[in-house]
């Protein structure tokens, strides 16, 4: 397990912050990273109806699910030493406030890490910082074969 600032992976999500190309899924979704640091990161998403809706109007939840994952695999990835990558082997969310047109932002941190396994939880808030969703993540960690072509 890697925590130095320093980390191929926590190098390569910076470059994003400098004007890499995101992820394709940040694209086609529109959700946009704002900082990352050793365990930590953070997304936002400005709601849009348009095309984030679901039947019902409002946001559908797998938008929201979407934007935490990002911030809690970019803050897994962050831990990660030379050669090794990760999987998600459990996610969940709660809900708790519809959403429309918000500016929402993902906050996610890493809760704890061991050689194998990482748990990261994450708030989703929106502009008055209310609670609109929480999302917790298990991820395991993948070395030699099975990290390779990840």
């Amino acid at each position: 397990m890697t925590t130095t600032e320093e980390t191929p992976w926590l190098k390569k999500m910076r470059a994003i912050l400098k004007g890499a190309e995101p992820p394709p899924i940040a694209k086609l979704i529109g959700f946009e990273l704002v900082d990352v640091g050793p365990g930590s990161a953070i997304f936002t998403l400005v709601g849009d109806p348009s095309r984030h809706a679901n039947p019902m109007g409002t946001m559908h939840g797998g938008v929201l699910v979407d934007l935490g994952d990002a911030a809690m695999g970019f803050a897994m990835a962050s831990t990660l030493g030379e050669g090794e990558s990760f999987t998600t082997v459990e996610l969940k969310a709660n809900y708790f406030k519809p959403v429309w047109t918000a500016r929402l932002r993902a906050e996610a941190r890493m809760v704890k890490r061991s050689r194998s396994l990482g748990y990261i939880e994450c708030d989703i808030v929106d502009e008055e910082k209310a609670l609109v969703c929480k999302l917790g993540s298990t991820c395991m960690v993948l070395r030699g074969e099975a990290a390779a072509g990840r």
